[in-house]
């Protein structure tokens, strides 16, 4: 593997690897310019594009030559990086020259990948879709993507899941990256987007970096840091970070806290905060609700109590807390330290109340930074393909939904709204329950990323599961796949996309795709032809040929909303700078920062969520919402700490964190196969020196790291992390691995979730470490891919979802609905026979005879469906018979008050288990795409809600005199 890595560029501006941030260029209020340049030949022209290696977007041009990508430079006029490039950006352009490239479709046929034409593929694709639509409807197709594609692209793929195959089934790796940043703006002000911009760098008097080590993950940035602290007035910088990262080495305060104790630490820094009257009062009166409320929480985190829960010094959180709560501007980052580790949303709400408490929002050198981790992650949020509709819309507003119905020429029953986007841990599940038969995986590699490994191998080899795997090189999923299609990558297609800032580049295409390879954007439109989606006046769904012709499709969607692109062109992005959404009439040059004006989307009609309890992750209703009235104010959102659900104890004894290193990208698809692959060529789990002297282990040491899901064995690396804390890099896996070793970090992960974000905990969990003293070479832990591979081997992609599976199924709404119409049924009985044997009360009966009406009036509604969609009865006795006969006992006389009583409570119960299961069919009629069967269910669940309400009224009237004056006793 080694031999087959390309060598560094022949001309370099700075050796990036050796010196990867660059000479420094000390400034105040206006970053110098410098051009980075890394070329093999003199370029013969320049091509505008920008860099697709972290989540920055530095802009770029691509230097071409004989129709070759021969080197980049950094574009000096560009607002994001005034010609920087950091050591990925040098040097990932020489992937593209790789001779393992992806270059014709493959079919899996007796088990082996074999190469096929581009018709015979989609044809396959597309055949297996009908198929499964047919015998298990369109929730049994999923998609799965990247943080890699353009905008146009992501908007094309949404149209096609959530408008052809009207499929809540989409998500993308952005869930285990961004998605906690996304909820917490939705949670905090109204909408996704963050709300500043890297020039506040250039102004800030203090930056606070929480679960960020922007030293390895956006180096260009850091570049900038650097270049303050070396200027004239530099900031304050607060990390905080279990790791002595490069980052909290130029630290002026340093914070190490146990791996999933953020939430704690940052509610201690709120209550000094709100103790020594660090509050801008005048700006939290008239711009933010929820003050009181954030107040009594975090009054119980005194300096003491935070210690003993994050093992940070009660007077490092006071000095934290006087920093931030008196300094005159504030620029407040986070990355995976805070999105991946317990109480992750929580914990970067906390994050935003900080500025919010001080005011310091919307303002030059003030603001927040929710950092993504992928270059085009934004746009994945804001078209819709993970868990987001596009443009921001909030799918529990049916005007919003309305909106994307008109829009997309649909009708709105067909836009899937019934519930959030499936998270890709429910798709995983779907999988393992056998709902899911159709897998499409565009741009991501799920067997390294995903946590829990040896789950997900299991999984995704499944013989009935079809696998469609997009991508530019092979990796550990393309190997299992079905059918592999060969995508063009950055550089080889035009497109649009969004960096953290909100700022908008245009890649333009510099050279063709090697052989057969075509744009992601062309796959999703061949595919969308041949399924043959049309709106209702029968027109293509998707009818774009070109990405322009796409983007200006986006920019009518995104009208209106805060992520407004109709200031934007093609002609508008080349040429000069990225342009900063939203840019529209009000806004023709784009928008530096949101909230200049202390106005947040947070209006009814604005917010693309009604927000979330933070503890629980149970979304608030609309009613819920209005009760808070934010009217346009920010929201302050608190949440206790608990403890996360895996600690330490004595069988695993330490804390995991995974995460990134500077020089290597997500699964290494294209950093690996370039000269960055030398200075990281393998894993390191690095040990505090305590950790590493109890159990005898130095640097270079091979050791076996363990948890309750899997093992890895890896070297060792000592030093630079918190005592009990353990770290260990998330790149690796096993296309280039050689020892049989098993080494991916995700072989350890845990398969937690934050409730309201859905993103995976990578920073959780316990292992412990074992040292090796067999004096054996090894592997002791061997590599699992391979087996996966094999089992693979053992599928026909034409055979895969086999008739059997397909047919010899029986559908469970059936069952639900008959069991709904039995209750309907039995509340008729138990309005005409058993309450008036129990009960002899005038009120309760003459009530009884009106709920009588309504209840066969709901019955007759329902009656139609159940006739049509049928009733399953193979289970014997309804569960409304138990519940009937458990709730109404036969009694000999009727009873008095108290009986009377409960009775009602009764009554009150089964109205509740009519109301439940209503509350199941309501999504399940919207998912069929059938508005009948939906009114008579949203009819049902009302007249249930008028019966529940007179039983509720007729309890409050009756109890207090029926339980509070004493009765005579009965008679011996």
């Amino acid at each position: 593997m080694a031999s087959e890595i390309p060598p560094e560029p022949v001309h370099q501006s700075r050796n990036s690897i050796e010196d990867i941030w660059g000479p420094r260029t000390p400034y105040k209020h206006e970053w110098p310019t410098r051009v980075d340049q890394a070329c093999d030949e003199e370029p013969e022209k320049w091509v505008q594009s920008a860099c697709v290696l972290c989540s920055n977007g530095c802009g770029l041009d691509i230097g071409v030559k004989n129709g070759k990508v021969v080197g980049v430079r950094g574009r000096a006029m560009d607002r994001v990086n005034h010609g920087r490039l950091g050591p990925k950006g040098l040097h990932g352009w020489k992937a593209m020259h790789r001779q393992d490239r992806l270059t014709h479709p493959l079919i899996r046929k007796n088990g082996r990948l074999e190469r096929a034409s581009w018709d015979e593929a989609m044809d396959l694709i597309v055949a297996k879709s009908k198929e499964l639509q047919k015998h298990l409807t369109n929730h049994s197709i999923a998609f799965y993507t990247s943080g890699q594609l353009f905008l146009e692209e992501y908007y094309a793929l949404a149209l096609v899941g959530k408008a052809g195959l009207h499929t809540l089934h989409m998500d993308g790796n952005t869930r285990l990256c961004t998605a906690t940043a996304a909820a917490a703006m939705r949670e905090s002000f109204g909408s996704d987007g963050q709300p500043g911009s890297y020039r506040d760098i250039d102004y800030t008097d203090c930056i606070f970096m929480v679960g960020h080590n922007m030293a390895a993950t956006q180096t260009v940035l850091w570049s900038r840091i650097l270049d303050r602290l070396a200027g004239e007035q530099p900031p304050k910088l607060i990390v905080v970070d279990p790791r002595l990262s490069e980052s909290a080495r130029k630290a002026t305060l340093h914070l190490a806290p146990r791996v999933g104790t953020n939430l704690a630490l940052l509610n201690g820094i709120q209550h000094l905060m709100f103790k020594n009257g660090w509050i801008d009062r005048e700006f939290t009166s008239k711009h933010v609700v929820g003050l009181k409320e954030l107040e009594a929480t975090v009054s119980e985190y005194n300096p003491q109590k935070v210690e003993e829960i994050t093992g940070v010094s009660a007077a490092d959180i006071e000095e934290a807390a006087r920093i931030l709560g008196t300094t005159k501007t504030l620029l407040s980052t986070a990355l995976q330290g805070v999105y991946q580790s317990h109480q992750a949303t929580a914990s970067a709400c906390q994050i935003n109340n900080i500025n919010l408490l001080r005011g310091l929002i919307g303002k030059h050198g003030c603001g927040i930074l929710q950092m993504n981790g992928q270059p085009t992650a934004q746009n994945n949020r804001e078209t819709g393909c993970d868990g987001e509709y596009p443009g921001f819309r909030n799918y529990q507003n049916p005007n919003h939904m309305a909106e994307l119905a008109k829009l997309w020429n649909i009708e709105q029953i067909e836009v899937p709204h019934w519930s959030q986007p499936t998270h890709i841990m429910n798709l995983l599940s779907y999988i393992e329950q056998g709902t899911i038969r159709m897998f499409w995986i565009s741009g991501t590699n799920p067997l390294v990323s995903l946590p829990n490994l040896p789950r997900v191998r299991r999984l995704l080899t499944d013989p009935e599961l079809f696998v469609v795997c997009q991508d530019i090189y092979p990796n550990e999923t393309t190997a299992i796949a079905d059918v592999v299609l060969p995508a063009a990558q950055w550089g080889e297609k035009t497109g649009c996309f969004t960096n953290v800032d909100r700022t908008v580049h245009i890649a333009h295409k510099a050279v063709d795709p090697p052989g057969e390879c075509r744009s992601d954007l062309h796959i999703f439109l061949d595919y969308a032809k041949r399924m043959g989606f049309k709106d209702k006046d029968g027109n293509d769904l998707l009818p774009w040929s070109t990405s322009e012709e796409v983007f200006e499709a986006w920019k009518k969607l995104s009208a209106g909303r805060p992520c407004d692109y109709t200031g934007m062109s093609y002609e508008r992005l080349t040429g000069g700078s990225g342009i900063q959404w939203p840019c529209n009439a009000q806004n023709p040059q784009g928008t530096e920062r949101l909230y200049a004006d202390g106005r947040f989307f947070t209006d009814l009609e604005d917010c693309e969520t009604f927000g979330h309890d933070l503890q629980t992750g149970a979304p608030y209703t609309k009613a819920e919402y209005q009760k808070q009235n934010p009217a346009g104010r920010a929201i302050l959102k608190q949440c206790h700490y608990r403890p996360p659900a895996e600690e330490p104890n004595e069988e695993f004894p330490l804390r995991l964190a995974t995460g990134r290193n500077v020089f290597q990208f997500h699964t290494r698809t294209k950093t690996g196969r370039t000269a960055l692959q030398k200075s990281c060529p393998e894993p390191e789990v690095r040990v505090s020196e305590a950790d590493a002297a109890k159990l005898g282990l130095s640097t270079g040491e091979v050791v076996i790291v363990r948890s309750r899901r899997g093992a890895v064995e890896v070297k060792c690396r000592v030093g630079n992390v918190a005592r009990g804390q353990v770290f260990l890099p998330f790149h690796f896996g096993y296309w280039d691995s050689t020892d049989g070793r098993a080494r991916a970090a995700n072989e350890l992960t845990v398969d937690y979730w934050d409730p309201i974000s859905k993103q995976p905990l990578f920073k959780s969990g316990a292992v412990r470490i074992e040292k090796i003293v067999d004096g054996k070479e090894g592997p002791h832990v061997r590599e699992q891919q391979t087996a996966a591979v094999e089992q693979a081997s053992k599928k026909d992609a034409i055979a895969t979802t086999s008739e059997e599976d397909l047919t010899q199924r029986e559908r469970q709404m059936e069952l639900w609905l008959g069991e709904t119409y039995e209750t309907m049924v039995q509340l008729l009985q138990i309005y005409e026979k058993l309450i008036p044997q129990l009960i002899h009360n005038q009120e309760v009966e003459f009530g009884v005879a009106t709920l009588h009406e309504i209840g066969e009036d709901m019955r007759k509604r329902m009656e139609p469906h159940v006739e049509k969609l049928g009733e399953n009865k193979q289970r014997g006795r309804h569960r409304a018979h138990i519940l009937r006969e458990a709730l109404f006992p036969p009694k000999d006389t009727r009873g008095g008050s108290y009986e009377v009583l409960e009775t009602l409570q009764g009554l009150s119960i089964y109205l509740s288990h009519i109301k439940g299961s209503l509350m199941a069919l309501e999504p399940v009629s919207l998912a069929m795409w059938d508005q009948e069967f939906y009114d008579s269910v949203q009819y049902a669940r009302g007249c249930v809600h008028r019966m529940r309400a007179w039983v509720k009224e007729q309890i409050r009237v009756k109890s207090p005199q029926t339980l509070l004056v004493p009765v005579r006793k009965p008679a011996e």
